[in-house]
């Protein structure tokens, strides 16, 4: 079955200088993939005729659906209605139906109707309304040489309900696409050159309608393996197979399957075992306990934290010894493990985690540098700590350190199952 490919074209100045951020376009493109379309490019344009028509002309040699939201206001930087009617040779008409829905959104919201939103009603005569219930502007669409145009407000949503109420449905019913299946595998603790290294064989031997992706994020990558078949069930069964493959291949790894969070995973295991943890934070201020927390039910595992900024609050509420501060210094080894051995036993939890370090941009010297930071764990059985090399960005290094000690509890959790 032949691919059906979509690009998305937005359009709107304020878009381009930033003043908004074009949400709708993920949006459209995660709907259509669930219908068997793909996204082929997304296209950002500004109020200016000559630049729009462009675009359409660009979109319909590489897509057989253009989607256009933006620019169907009633002010005169709205531009969109009226290069489509010049696109289409065609000229504006006032239809009925449009004018019926934007009288009565009027009336419900105790305005009476202005002239300029009585313009929005008036269409391009080749086009099918669609209609917006939520909204003054009509969307449009146009079919013309086998390709689908359909123009919807920039509002999103507005552009969502025509979406989900019409234009989607009538996608899937005007072209045949196959189906398009998205299996998420979050890895993290090893750099993506490293992974794709490990992968390369099996990635190589992956059969021609699956495709492999590598997406990076702060602390780790997110493997995306993409199916495309007409038959659902069965490519449900293969990507599910070359999952099972990958696992073996990265076991230590893989941390969730879907759009799961490392927090949320981590939480997920705890709540299984039953564990408690608490957190002694330093250099992070506060952020390890934001990441654990902001995970609905966290409650179950997440006892408290103490952000034993200053040594003083090192000493007095943690009780790490003076001497210990005064010989290694609070970014040290010993300093870390005695704040995560002490936080344990004062909230009484079976884990305790802990941060120490140079978050930056000041404050590091030759021996210990910007960056340099020491995290720990201690339970029951030990404790033990390690060091972090980051870099001089203040806001990364918390970042990274946070992801970087919920790594350390996943992996010695996983490490006593396996003793």
């Amino acid at each position: 079955m032949k691919t059906v490919y979509a690009e998305i074209i937005t359009v709107g100045d304020e878009i381009l200088y930033g003043q908004i951020v074009d949400t709708n376009s993920a949006w459209m493109g995660t709907e259509l993939t669930k219908i068997g379309i793909r996204v082929k490019q997304i296209t950002s344009v500004s109020d200016e005729a000559s630049h729009i028509v462009e675009a359409l002309d660009n979109a319909r040699s590489r897509a057989d659906i253009i989607l256009i939201t933006g620019g169907l206001g009633p002010t005169k930087d709205d531009l969109t209605k009226n290069v489509l009617a010049d696109y289409f040779h065609t000229e504006l008409e006032l239809d009925e139906q449009s004018l019926a829905d934007v009288t009565e959104l009027f009336k419900i919201r105790g305005y009476a109707l202005t002239e300029l939103n009585r313009q929005q009603a008036f269409l391009p005569a080749s086009c099918t309304p669609v209609r917006n219930v939520l909204g003054t502007a009509p969307g449009m669409w146009f079919e013309d040489e086998g390709k689908v145009f359909v123009s919807m407000p920039g509002v999103p949503f507005e552009m969502k309900r025509m979406m989900e109420d019409t234009v989607l449905p009538q996608l899937k019913a005007y072209f045949k696409t196959p189906h398009i299946i998205h299996r998420v595998i979050q890895t993290v603790g090893i750099p993506e050159s490293m992974l794709a290294e490990k992968l390369e064989d099996w990635e190589t031997n992956l059969p021609q309608h699956i495709r492999l992706a590598y997406l990076p994020h702060l602390g780790g990558v997110r493997l995306r393996l993409t199916g495309t078949s007409d038959h659902a069930e069965q490519l449900e069964k293969e990507l599910d197979a070359e999952v099972s493959k990958l696992a073996a291949l990265i076991p230590k790894h893989i941390f969730a399957y879907g759009e799961v969070p490392l927090e949320e995973a981590l939480g997920k295991l705890l709540k299984e075992r039953g564990l408690t943890i608490s957190a002694a934070e330093s250099c992070t201020g506060g952020f390890l306990a934001h990441r654990m927390t902001s995970v609905p039910g966290s409650s179950a595992y997440f006892v408290g934290g103490v952000v034993a900024y200053d040594n003083s609050v090192k000493m007095q509420v943690l009780g790490v010894k003076p001497e210990t501060l005064q010989q290694h210094g609070a970014v040290s080894e010993a300093t870390v493990l005695e704040m995560a051995q002490n936080v344990r036993q004062k909230l009484n939890t079976d884990i305790g985690v802990a941060t120490s370090g140079i978050a930056g941009p000041d404050g590091g010297t030759a021996e210990k540098p910007v960056g340099t930071i020491w995290i720990a764990y201690a339970d029951q059985h030990g404790s033990k700590a390690k060091l972090l090399q980051f870099n001089k960005n203040r806001q990364l290094n918390i970042e990274y350190t946070a992801l970087a000690v919920l790594n350390l509890v996943r992996q010695s959790l996983n490490i006593a199952v396996e003793e």
